[in-house]
Formats: structure tokens, C-alpha cells, sequence
């Protein structure tokens, strides 16, 4: 069998792969060879008159309308960051929503983290001082709105409040704040549209809006409402990989990215474990796959199944009882896999259907019943089982995660109290840690799965370079025991195996921090920019000065390009493990990976050999190095 992923557990169900329909590695195959054009970006379907395509070895060298190869590049650029941000805007917004209701009414969800809405709401120039904390909360949320409909001129709330003030100035130069997320969405297609713009650099300056829309109305924003919800992440220990899924347990999979769902899914499979028992399990495994996965293993130690390329393993595992799923990131293969097992496939969102599956309809009133109806359809399906299709392994690994920006400053602050950056500023400056890495977002079928992950990761964290992660990263990493203190001892460097065995003593454990600090989902890259922010403050320079790098080593969502383009809006490098479609634009490409730094401090770069990007990312930090003196 060719290899199509490093991960053990995955691997393992795979060998013994069983029905007629196939798995992702197998339609990858049936694709090949891919079009051309569009892998560089050079068609276009924006109008009746196309598909366009633009030959870059000659002619035809425009489109019918004369849009060239610039043109058409960045133009589909600017819609796939836009509809990145889209993503994690409904995402916001939906949780706001939610918000809203828990502080006007009683309801199925209630305010957690009454202390975060008012550091919140500080920052945001809503006075706390004698208010009730559902007044506090009220007042926060009309500043949230704006940030989606404001009418009008304006800048966006969440940004001026907590982007680097030096990022500000530069983004009102460069005329990219954006006023509210649904209009600069709205704009975006229509500046893309036939007949609008036809300058390639106007149009990434607006994709560069929309990355800010992205970090600023989406993740930022998003994260701080689900913390003020739900809890700010703390400490949890926990488990990894498809061996999660036994056979004494109902099993239930959580698959997405918004946690109003799976809080509540959680909650109800603890109220009807004994419901499962009579049925004669054991108890119910809960388990996650993408961002939900991080979401819920953060805030109660919930296992991880796997991540997104291996998503059909759990149900081929024949183990998995239930999958409920709600939104981004879910393969419509689900379906026709699930009916060849038991497995209940549960959809619960209004814009998510599938055909064979079945729909419970999440909805704030409902939350609760219609949990309790999705766990107890996972009881039932459990009594189905096949015991010929079951297809398990046990494979999995131990890891730490709730890395928060609040653990992680409580943690320095045992060392010091008043200034707790202090400590990771000075291990920074005396070279025990060199730098930070951020390994970020997806797995693509073109890489062999979670194999520029674990092997970047392995790279950076041997030459002293602490890593932060998030999202499917963050699973990847953690299927393959980096996010434990065995990994510390196995491949951290030496200076930043002293630091982590210092901040584990300090953090009341007998063993060292891991060298992978887990920050979260994808929403939560806002918790790294937070950091970043921080440390520049605390410094008096710029990010764009930090010696600090981001990499998204498989991305292959929309979301990622839009993660990375306000990455770079801050001034950060930006790895990327494949290419994005933009080779038929040379002056695009050549700014985005060169040009870009000099307007922005960011810029992009593309290498898939996981040691040539460490190289290139170790030399960028050890530049930075140079440039604050130390």
C-alpha cells in the first residue's frame, strides 16, 4: 500500500480498509493529473462568458473581458480570503447571538467567565465599575454588532481595541481597516465580479482587508466570546488518535467547529451514561475531530479521534456509533460511508445537509432536547455493531493542552508576579528559547497526512524553538506525542529543555512542560496574535521585529489563506507546505513572497521538505535575533 499518512492509528485502519466506497487517498488518485490552470490560478468563472483560461506559456494570454493572468489570480485570491473569513465571521456571529440570549433571558447556556467579559468590555471603553455583569454584557454586545453591521463609516471595535497600536497606523495608511465584517464580505464579491476591478495590487490590498476582517471579526472576536460562554481554557491532560474509540464504550464523535453544539453534547452523554449501560457499554466515549476536537478538549479533557484527512478512519474503525457534525470541513463522503456501518450520521445545521443522514436541528431553545436525542440515537446504534467490520486500533498517545494566554501568563507569573513576561522575554534573550513557531491549520491528501507537521515541528523544537499550535496542526502534533513532557525529553533542544522543566516545576508538575504549547482551535490563532501583541508591548518594538515565524505546513481550506494573509498583515513570515493557486500571476506571486514585507513586515513562503522549511524559518529567526541585539 503507498503511504499515504505517518500516523500509526490511521495507518492501521486503513490496511484493512472494507466496502465499496472509497476513501480519500483513493478519489485523490482518481483525480490526477489535476488542471493545470487551475493550480496556477490562471481560471475564471465570474461570468457567463468563461470558463476563461490563460495559457502561461503563450496564448490565449488574457481572458474574453482581457483580465490577465495578475488580474485573474489575485481576483480569485480576494474571494478565497473572503469566504475564509466568512467562515469564521458566521462562526462569531452565531455565538453572539447566543451570547445575547444567555444574558436577556433563561436558557440552556449561561455566562462562565464573568471576569473575561469585563477585561473585555474594559478594553472595549465599557465601563464596569458598580454594574451588574449582565448590563456589562449587554454593552459589549452592541459593540460586537458593529463589528458585523455597523451603517456607515467607522473601523472595526475588536481590532483598534487589541491590534499593536504601530499595526493600526500602518493599516490606516494602507486604507485596509475594515468598517464591518458583512460589508467588507459583500464588497469583496463585488469588486471580483466581471466589469470591477482590474488592478492586481487594488485587489490584494482588499484581500489583505479581508485577512483583518478574518483575524479581528472571526477569530478574535469569536474566541473571546466563547471563553466568556464556555470558559477560558486551563490546564487539561488527555488522549490522542483513533484508539480512543473501544469496543466497551458508546461512541460518539463530535465533528466541526463551533462548540454551542458539542458543550451541549457532552453534557448529555455524562446525563445518559447510565442509559448506556443498560445497554450494556461500559460508559460513552466522546471524542473529537477538527476544531471541535480542540474545542472540547480544552475546557473538559475530551480525547481527540483524529483530524481532517482521516475523518472517514473513525467511522471505518466500525467503532463509532454516533458522528454528529455541524459546520466547515465536513466530507460529503460521510454519508455514503456511514451507511455501509452502523454508524448514525447526525447533521444539525440549517446549511449543512446531507443525503442518508440525519437531522436534528440545533437551535438555542432546543439545545438541550435535541442533544439528548442525538446521544440516545448513539445508544441505540451501538447495539448494532457489526463485529465483522470492526476494524479498531489502539493506538494513541497522552498530551497536556489549555494553553491559554491566561495559563500561560499565570504559569510565568509564579516566577514573577509583576512582570511575568519577564521570564520568557529573558529566556528568549539569553538563546534557551531562540524563538516562537506557530504551526497552524489543515491536512491536505497532496502531502502524505500529519508528515510536514510532526517532522517541521520535530525540527524546530531540536534547535530550541518553543512551538505554539492550533487546529488540525494541533491534532496532528498530538496523535504523535509531541504535546506531552516525553517529548520534551526526546527531542527538545537543550536550552529549551531547562526552560520547560523550570516552567513545569513552577506549574506544580514532576515533569516538564511540553514543547508544544496547545492554544487551541482554529478561531483561537487570535490567542497567538494575542501573545505576539503582548511581547512587542512589553518591549517597545514591533511583531514585525519579534523573532517569531507562523506555518500552515498542510492547509487546504479557504480559512487558512485567510489566517495567513492577516498573519502576515501583522508582520509575521508565513509558512505554507503547498502552493496556493496563484503561479500564473508572477508580479502577485513575487509580491506575496517577497514584496509583501516591505509594505506589510510579513510575507509568504512555500516549501513542502520539512527540513529546508525549518532551515528557512531557524535563519529568519536568527535574523530577527540580530536585529534587537541579542
Amino acid at each position: 500500500m503507498e503511504k499515504f499518512t505517518i500516523d500509526t492509528g490511521a495507518e492501521q485502519v486503513l490496511q484493512n480498509w472494507q466496502g465499496p466506497v472509497e476513501h480519500v487517498w483513493q478519489r485523490y488518485q482518481e483525480q490526477e493529473p489535476q488542471c493545470g490552470f487551475g493550480s496556477l490560478g490562471l481560471c475564471c468563472r465570474h461570468c457567463g462568458q468563461g470558463p476563461c483560461r490563460i495559457n502561461p506559456f503563450g496564448k490565449p494570454d488574457k481572458g474574453i473581458c482581457g483580465a490577465d493572468g495578475n488580474i485573474m489570480v489575485a481576483r480569485n485570491l480576494l474571494r478565497q480570503v473572503t469566504a475564509g473569513a466568512a467562515a469564521h465571521v458566521d462562526h462569531a456571529y452565531e455565538t453572539l447571538e447566543v451570547l445575547e440570549k444567555a444574558l436577556s433571558e433563561e436558557g440552556p447556556y449561561k455566562i462562565t467567565d464573568a471576569e473575561k467579559l469585563k477585561g473585555l468590555a474594559h478594553k472595549l471603553g465599557i465601563a464596569v465599575e458598580g454594574k451588574d455583569i449582565k448590563d456589562i454584557g449587554k454593552e459589549l454586545v452592541a459593540k460586537a454588532r458593529e463589528d458585523f453591521q455597523r451603517f456607515g463609516s467607522g473601523e472595526l471595535n475588536w481590532l483598534v481595541a487589541h491590534a499593536p497600536k504601530e499595526r493600526v497606523a500602518k493599516w490606516r495608511e494602507l486604507g485596509v481597516i475594515p468598517r464591518n465584517a458583512d460589508r467588507e464580505i459583500r464588497e469583496a464579491l463585488h469588486q471580483t465580479t466581471m466589469g470591477m476591478d482590474a488592478s492586481w495590487p487594488n485587489l490584494l490590498l482588499a484581500t489583505v482587508k479581508l485577512g483583518l476582517v478574518d483575524g479581528y471579526a472571526g477569530l478574535k472576536l469569536g474566541t473571546d466570546l466563547q471563553d466568556i460562554l464556555f470558559g477560558t481554557p486551563q490546564p487539561v491532560f488527555s488522549e490522542a488518535n483513533l484508539g480512543v474509540l473501544t469496543e466497551e464504550n458508546v461512541n460518539i464523535v463530535i465533528h466541526g467547529h463551533i462548540p454551542l453544539l458539542s458543550e451541549k453534547i457532552v453534557e448529555w452523554a455524562r446525563k445518559l451514561t447510565p442509559e448506556a449501560q443498560k445497554a450494556g457499554a461500559k460508559s460513552i466515549q466522546v471524542s473529537g475531530i477538527c476544531c471541535t476536537a480542540n474545542e472540547i478538549l480544552m475546557r473538559h479533557g475530551i480525547p481527540l479521534a483524529t483530524n481532517f484527512l482521516a475523518q472517514e478512519l473513525a467511522i471505518a474503525t466500525g467503532l463509532t456509533d454516533a458522528m454528529i457534525v455541524d459546520v466547515q470541513c465536513i466530507m460529503p463522503s460521510l454519508a455514503s460511508l456511514a451507511r455501509c456501518y452502523h454508524t448514525v450520521l447526525i447533521t444539525t445545521n440549517p446549511i449543512v445537509k446531507m443525503d442518508g443522514a440525519t437531522h436534528l436541528e440545533w437551535s438555542y431553545q432546543q439545545a438541550d432536547e435535541m442533544a439528548r436525542k442525538a446521544v440516545e440515537l448513539a445508544i441505540a446504534a451501538y447495539s448494532k455493531r457489526d463485529p465483522a467490520k470492526i476494524n479498531a486500533t489502539r493506538e494513541k498517545t497522552t498530551l497536556m493542552a489549555g494553553f491559554s494566554v491566561e495559563t500561560i501568563i499565570s504559569i510565568l507569573s509564579k516566577i514573577d508576579a509583576q512582570e511575568p513576561l519577564k521570564p520568557l522575554v529573558q529566556e528568549i534573550s539569553n538563546g534557551d528559547i531562540q524563538g516562537v513557531v506557530a504551526t497552524v491549520g489543515c491536512n491536505n491528501v497532496k502531502i502524505t497526512h500529519d508528515y510536514l507537521h510532526v517532522n517541521l515541528v520535530k525540527e524546530l523544537i531540536s534547535k530550541d524553538v518553543l512551538v505554539v499550535t492550533t487546529g488540525c496542526s494541533a491534532n496532528a502534533l498530538a496523535k504523535a506525542g509531541l504535546l506531552n513532557s516525553e517529548a520534551t525529553e526526546k527531542w527538545a533542544g537543550p536550552g529549551l529543555k531547562k526552560i520547560l522543566s523550570l516552567l513545569g516545576q513552577v506549574a506544580g508538575l514532576d515533569k516538564p512542560l511540553p514543547p508544544v504549547w496547545h492554544m487551541g482551535s482554529c478561531v483561537d490563532n487570535s490567542r497567538i496574535g494575542d501573545v505576539l501583541t503582548a511581547l512587542a508591548e512589553y518591549l517597545g518594538v514591533t511583531v514585525q521585529q519579534l523573532p517569531v515565524a507562523a506555518s500552515a505546513p498542510e492547509h487546504q481550506h479557504e480559512k487558512a489563506l485567510a489566517i495567513g494573509t492577516w498573519a502576515v498583515a501583522m508582520g509575521c513570515l508565513v509558512h505554507l507546505g503547498v502552493m496556493p493557486p496563484i503561479l500564473g500571476g508572477q508580479e502577485v506571486t513575487a509580491f506575496l513572497t517577497s514584496g509583501a514585507e516591505e509594505v506589510l513586515g510579513g510575507k509568504f513562503f512555500v516549501e513542502s521538505d520539512p527540513v529546508k522549511a525549518a532551515t528557512v524559518i531557524y535563519e529568519h529567526i536568527q535574523a530577527k535575533r540580530k536585529g534587537l541585539g541579542l
